[in-house]
């Protein structure tokens, strides 16, 4: 599952090499980050103020808003500072993906880039919140509507592992576990996952809402395929013989200052531990990919074809 790509790979990559691995489920690994870091001044700032600064799950730059959210502080000399910071990082990351994967960018979307302060064992987060419970992500940023959801993490712990589990891909979890999630796949046939006039009409206001200066409400829209995603993400934490089975279990260690990519949609994880990573989030069109019939949503819909 995991896919390394050391600077001599790097240096000799082949075109669409990297987005070849993403779509067939890979973790792809860089052992050093190929995107530069902030300085030592600024990452000694991030692990040593945010933790105690935090007010959300995490402290994340909305690009779409040039504004950082997340952080429980009234100084604006700190916000800036990590505004910048974390505007940097999204910026770099964004940079490298265009020269490293340029198919996967075409007409992308580029969403949050958060820093994680907090220990991730733990937490004390909800079930449907926590990190450390396998799953697959689902509605990044309101409806997807079956475009990839793409993540690039960057360890900056300098002296501890940031430890992943997964239990397998989306298409064997699906079958093994889609019954038993309650997906709505049987006898459905061609009109699965299919927006109808009111979600047509909903994504159509949030539209309107979001191009009158307000962005950020477009995480309100919803469609079909993300709700059932969100069903599945919801069975997987909320079931406790999914998360103590062995079948597919792989365990992963990050060490400091490495990076790593994948399709979150398709690749089940969970973060066991670690503390202070850079994590950046993309929606990947679907109709980029080359390998559009191993996504989650032709995934299922060849399951509602066949019955």
């Amino acid at each position: 599952m995991l896919d390394s790509f050391d600077k001599q790979r790097l240096a000799q990559l082949a075109a669409d090499e990297i987005s070849d691995s993403l779509e067939q489920g890979s973790i792809v690994f860089f052992p050093e980050s190929p995107v530069a870091l902030p300085s030592a001044d600024d990452l000694e700032f991030i692990r040593q103020e945010l933790p105690a600064l935090l007010k959300l799950k995490n402290i994340s730059y909305h690009p779409e808003a040039g504004k950082v959210r997340g952080l429980d502080t009234t100084d604006a000399a700190v916000s800036e500072r990590v505004t910048r910071i974390l505007s940097r990082v999204s910026d770099d990351i964004a940079g490298f993906l265009k020269t490293a994967a340029p198919r996967l960018t075409d007409n992308w979307t580029v969403g949050t880039c958060s820093f994680r302060p907090i220990e991730e064992r733990g937490r004390e987060l909800s079930a449907h919140a926590s990190n450390e419970l396998v799953h697959i992500d689902a509605g990044a940023y309101g409806a997807t509507n079956g475009d990839r959801i793409l993540r690039f993490f960057i360890n900056v712990n300098p002296g501890a592992d940031r430890v992943w589990a997964s239990k397998g891909n989306f298409n064997d979890l699906f079958r093994s576990h889609g019954d038993r999630a309650q997906l709505s796949y049987r006898g459905a046939g061609d009109k699965y996952l299919r927006k109808g006039l009111l979600d047509h009409a909903w994504t159509g206001l949030v539209k309107a809402v979001a191009g009158m200066g307000m962005p950020t409400v477009r995480v309100l829209d919803s469609s079909p395929f993300d709700r059932e995603m969100r069903r599945f993400h919801n069975y997987m934490k909320d079931t406790p013989a999914f998360q103590q089975q062995s079948d597919g279990h792989q365990e992963f260690r990050f060490p400091p200052f490495s990076a790593w990519m994948v399709f979150t949609d398709t690749v089940s994880h969970a973060c066991l531990s670690g503390q202070f990573a850079f994590v950046h989030t993309s929606i990947v069109r679907l109709d980029s990919c080359r390998r559009p019939e191993l996504a989650p949503i032709n995934v299922m819909r060849q399951a509602a074809l066949s019955g």
